[in-house]
């Protein structure tokens, strides 16, 4: 199917670029896409109901692509929403002919952007670990370093407007993708609801949704991803660098622990003997996982950087931090002690440890300075009200003010 949607991609840009015919889009119509089709999630997601909320007439213009294997699925889980599988002969018409597209992944190179379309890249996260051109030496399966930089650089050509959570992001994205392209400077839409969501009553009602009662505390580990760690192309492993039992001994009795993987390795955890007490949730909306926790634990995840908008306790977990860092990806700032939000644990033993001084104080206390400080370089921007100004770009025809 996939070779059939590029033989049409490749007679339609033939057509576009000898100017046979002209393709005009239709007006006011999005197609929004989040992690190549495989969910409904993160800033498109959130940009897509804020249009609705500004516009309720916009539902007929807006679709969601989204993977075949996804659609039924996506199709319960959310039946107001227009979907279309992506890479189909019926997802063709859309795509060719959307005034905007917003997406948070790379589209595929084959397909040609229609010049009057609208590209809002909203990206996925502020960036840790090193991306695209700034990748010394890549090493996902199938793809050399050269051509991995060359298509980024490709990709953001495509891209009309660029999201940026703050100046960090800013400059990196400018580096890493070569964009010269237009700047939002506006925060992360997906982060909105983390102040118009934080109260009591919402995050009750989120856990009573998640877990059918009312979890006292709940621990969030959010780690990400091993670009190394393949059985085969496409297939990530993943191996939980901690011990449940010695855990849960060194947390309070009424901590439910929640475990966020990355996508490409959500089926490579095993917590057998612990159903009760752990839930793997990799596909909820992770904003809703955020308002509930009471301590993150991560690593490398760009997690640490949209949590922190909460000011809540972090406690960080590099297990591995010599290889990644030296070795694997490189990263953008000194990721030490001093400038984490919580304290760090290089080993098992010290991890159990920082546990159990959580349990008893309830807070990390010597780290509210780094916290606040970390809180102002990389949040400063969000502000609730994101979705709004990019939904208010999509209405005004992609004009800025």
């Amino acid at each position: 199917m996939i070779q059939l949607i590029k033989l049409i991609a490749r007679m339609i840009l033939i057509v576009m670029n000898d100017g046979f015919i002209c393709m005009p889009v239709k007006k006011g119509s999005v197609v929004f896409e989040s992690f190549n089709g495989k969910d409904v999630s993160d800033n498109p997601l959130a940009i897509y109901k804020q249009l609705l909320k500004d516009d309720p007439t916009a539902t007929k213009r807006c679709y969601f692509s989204v993977k075949p294997s996804e659609y039924r699925k996506l199709s319960s889980t959310y039946p107001d929403i227009h979907f279309i599988r992506r890479f189909t002969p019926g997802w063709v018409k859309y795509i060719a002919r959307a005034d905007f597209w917003v997406m948070n992944s790379r589209m595929p190179k084959w397909w040609k952007k229609n010049s009057q379309t609208t590209f809002i890249q909203t990206w996925h996260g502020t960036p840790l670990k090193k991306l695209g051109v700034d990748i010394d030496n890549v090493e996902i399966p199938g793809s050399s370093t050269a051509e991995y930089h060359q298509e980024f650089i490709d990709e953001a050509a495509r891209w009309d407007y660029l999201i940026a959570p703050n100046q960090y992001s800013h400059d990196i994205f400018k580096s890493a993708f070569k964009y010269s392209g237009h700047f939002l400077d506006i925060g992360y839409p997906r982060n909105d609801v983390l102040y118009s969501g934080n109260n009591a009553d919402s995050i009750a009602n989120i856990k009573q949704n998640l877990f059918g009662f009312q979890p006292k505390q709940v621990v969030m580990y959010a780690p990400t991803w091993r670009d190394d760690d393949f059985s085969e192309k496409g297939k990530y492993k993943f191996t939980l660098p901690f011990d449940l039992a010695e855990f849960f001994d060194n947390v309070s009795a009424e901590t439910l622990l929640v475990i966020r993987p990355h996508y490409l390795v959500k089926d490579s955890i095993n917590i057998t003997g612990f159903e009760d007490r752990v839930k793997i949730l990799a596909d909820v909306d992770i904003n809703q996982l955020y308002l509930i926790t009471d301590l993150l634990i991560t690593d490398y995840s760009s997690v640490m950087f949209d949590y922190a908008n909460l000011q809540r306790p972090m406690l960080f977990y590099p297990y591995d931090l010599a290889h990644y860092r030296d070795q694997l990806r490189g990263f953008y700032f000194d990721y030490n002690q001093d400038n984490l939000p919580g304290p760090m644990a290089l080993h098992e033993a010290d991890f159990y440890q920082i546990l159990k001084q959580y349990k008893i104080e309830g807070n990390f206390t010597d780290y509210i300075a780094n916290l606040n400080a970390f809180n102002e370089k990389f949040c400063s921007w969000e502000s609730g009200e994101a979705s709004e100004k990019v939904s208010q770009l999509i209405l005004k025809g992609g004009k800025t003010q």
